[in-house]
């Protein structure tokens, strides 16, 4: 009986969901436990974020091709119906899902993690990894991360957006090679995919349009400010409105340079660790 974990990633999709992901199976220690991305090129770098063993598999139904009858699943997605999603229940001797609804739930076949929800077999938790409470020095006064997925090159098309506020630019992971080299000529301060970490805990004020950013920067002890992007989901504004992150909606310029000039006033809500709890939840309902 083996235990995987299965999240939605893609360049369409961005990485927010296998970044919580990274975070719970190494909350889990020891636990041997195999990822399933559903694009092979993250899989193949998913070791340079602490994950041993990782797989891509194309679409989330491909899962029974790796996965036997009995075996154990995580399962981070919101791309299946509930007919594919009753099928899973079935399947796995457990189930545990990770929902971002707050409309959601729980079926009895299940357990739920959500920041929504609590209840019997539900984790009321964020997942955000606890290396981003150190609280490190604010060496970047402003940045920019629009998100690791931009196959429409909305970032470039919104410019006038940050241009002028001359942020330091973080860039995603699922930029094209020549779109890459554009956005570095544009900003004079950019770092690469792979400085995220020290981005997100050394940035005072940070914009970004990813979820998962947000969360993780907050935790740093400092200021986000969240871009709702026309194609993703609106699952997190909730959930943003109890942290007090301020929201921007239709790259509107005017109301970002507002809660700029204002954001020291702004009352965040202070994070909590929730790792331990995550893991010992999960730990618990897989029987480990």
């Amino acid at each position: 009986m083996k235990i995987y974990y299965y999240v939605h990633t893609g360049h369409r999709t961005g990485l927010d969901r296998f970044r919580r992901a990274c975070t719970i199976i190494r909350a889990l220690g020891d636990v041997d436990i195999t990822l399933l991305c559903s694009d092979f090129r993250i899989a193949s770098e998913a070791k340079h974020f602490g994950i041993s063993k990782s797989v891509g598999i194309d679409v989330v139904r491909n899962i029974p091709k790796i996965a036997n009858y009995g075996d154990k699943i995580i399962f981070d997605s919101d791309e299946a119906n509930p007919i594919m999603l009753e099928d899973m229940r079935k399947y796995f001797s457990a189930f545990i899902r990770i929902s971002d609804n707050k409309n959601e739930c729980k079926a009895d076949n299940e357990f739920l993690i959500s920041p929504y929800l609590s209840g019997e077999g539900i984790c009321n938790a964020i997942v955000v990894d606890d290396k981003y409470f150190q609280n490190e020095e604010k060496t970047i006064k402003l940045s920019y991360f629009f998100g690791d997925d931009d196959y429409e090159k909305d970032l470039e098309k919104n410019l006038g957006f940050i241009e002028d506020l001359n942020p330091d630019l973080l860039l995603g992971f699922y930029y094209f090679l020549d779109y890459e080299d554009f956005l570095r000529k544009k900003f004079k301060n950019h770092h690469e995919f792979e400085e995220y970490d020290e981005v997100i805990k050394k940035s005072q004020i940070l914009i970004t349009a990813s979820p998962q950013a947000v969360l993780e920067n907050l935790a740093s002890g400092a200021k986000p400010i969240y871009v709702q992007r026309d194609d993703h989901t609106t699952d997190f504004l909730e959930l943003f409105k109890t942290l007090n992150i301020p929201i921007v909606k239709n790259y509107d310029k005017a109301h970002l340079i507002d809660i700029i000039s204002s954001i020291n006033n702004n009352n965040y809500f202070k994070m909590e660790h929730s790792s331990n709890k995550i893991a010992n939840f999960i730990k618990e309902n897989l029987n480990l």
